[in-house]
């Protein structure tokens, strides 16, 4: 069973959850999302599994995820970035925000959002049970898309984007 630390509006933990039930219940918890940029200043995207039960077939940043009760913000960020796109990279913090989305299918993202950013050129080796496709994106071109297509983007994605302002 998965857990996620639901946390106040400061980011101050206050308890733990399992990850679904925080999602069924709306319960704000931490969690991060990693946006990772070539030498070429192009963006790694990924689309999420078919089978995710939340979002899938949707195309997202790089890497996102919750820290679980007994580990960092950070060391959750580099072991996801791992399991999910088969590498590492340095990684610095660059905002953090909260939002809140329901989706159709009942289930509820209220996050307390860590945005991180790093730099590489590694070729991902996606885990399948997280990752349907991923590509390299020039930011200009992504932005347009997004206008153009918004509902191929996870909701956490478009609103950091509009945040970052790249």
């Amino acid at each position: 069973m998965e857990e996620v630390i639901l946390v106040d509006e400061e980011d101050n933990p206050v308890g733990t959850e399992e990850k679904l039930k925080a999602h069924i219940n709306a319960k704000l918890h931490r969690a991060f999302s990693i946006y990772i940029f070539n030498s070429k200043g192009e963006f790694l995207i990924h689309q999420r599994a078919l089978a995710k039960y939340h979002c899938p077939g949707i195309w997202a940043n790089t890497c996102c995820s919750h820290p679980s009760p007994d580990e960092s913000l950070e060391q959750a960020a580099h072991r996801r970035l791992k399991e999910e796109m088969g590498f590492d990279a340095e990684l610095k913090e660059i905002m953090k925000f909260i939002y809140k989305i329901k989706f159709d299918n009942g289930l509820t993202e209220h996050e307390f959002l860590h945005v991180l950013t790093g730099k590489s050129d590694a070729i991902p080796q996606p885990n399948t049970d997280e990752v349907n496709d991923w590509k390299w994106v020039n930011l200009k071109d992504l932005k347009k898309d997004i206008k153009k297509n918004p509902g191929k983007y996870a909701y956490w994605f478009k609103v950091t984007m509009e945040k970052m302002n790249p």
